[in-house]
């Protein structure tokens, strides 16, 4: 479990003690089902994280609702985007290992985070990624609900594929962009879960061998 489900349980039993003694026991009840709720809500499953090579796992648990082609920074770029619901695991991991680059935090709305406009508009942590022969960016979006968002790494850390990195609170939306060479393993409508499920395999560059150098006095 996340820490954060202890500090919310416990806040809610207090608050389920104080309405016991001073207000009535029945009324206790709703803190009580409210810290449990949080109990379940931020559990942290292990995972198995596939080995497969050039594999982008999914960030998160979820639904997939868009598979799109875009175009970032003037390059054709796949956006696969994924809704987390209440009832999802919010922990977020890495898509993929490597190096974090870059790290942006951008203030914004709390619009529904299955609307398109989410995507450029809500709260949102923008993190570039690179290793395993390519460079993605993952987003961490706020939803409707969510008010916080929470990365534990750092530009310069590095990160293995389906590591934890952090999570959202409440509701929200993840965005995974890459390369259009990699070939995509999902479609819209797809359960996925964070850390095991591959959202696409990028092609792995084979090794350059090239012919023996031959030096000045020795034979090939």
């Amino acid at each position: 479990m996340v820490r954060d489900g202890y500090y919310y349980g416990l806040a809610a039993l207090v608050v389920a003690v104080l309405v016991g003694y001073f207000v009535h026991p029945a009324v206790a009840v709703i803190p009580v089902l409210l810290g449990a709720f949080f109990l379940w809500f931020f559990r942290d499953p292990e995972r198995v994280i596939p080995a497969t090579p050039g594999a982008i796992v999914s960030p998160g648990d979820g639904k997939v609702t868009s598979v799109a082609d875009i175009f970032q920074d003037g390059r054709p770029q796949t956006r696969i985007s994924i809704f987390l619901s209440v009832f999802n695991v919010h922990v977020n991991r890495s898509p993929i290992g490597g190096v974090i680059r870059n790290v942006e935090y951008r203030k914004g709305n709390f619009h529904n985070a299955m609307g398109e406009a989410s995507a450029e508009d809500n709260e949102q942590n923008i993190v570039t990624v690179e290793g395993e022969g390519q460079t993605l960016v993952f987003k961490q979006i706020a939803g409707l609900l969510a008010r916080r968002i929470v990365f534990t790494k750092r530009a310069g850390d590095t990160v293995a594929r389906g590591e934890r990195i952090g999570l959202i609170k409440f509701g929200s939306r993840c965005d995974v962009i890459f390369d259009t060479s990699a070939a995509v393993k999902v479609k819209i409508g797809d359960k996925v879960a964070g850390g095991s499920t591959v959202l696409a395999v990028a092609p792995i560059a084979a090794p350059n061998i090239g012919s023996p150098t031959v030096r000045t006095g020795e034979r090939a």
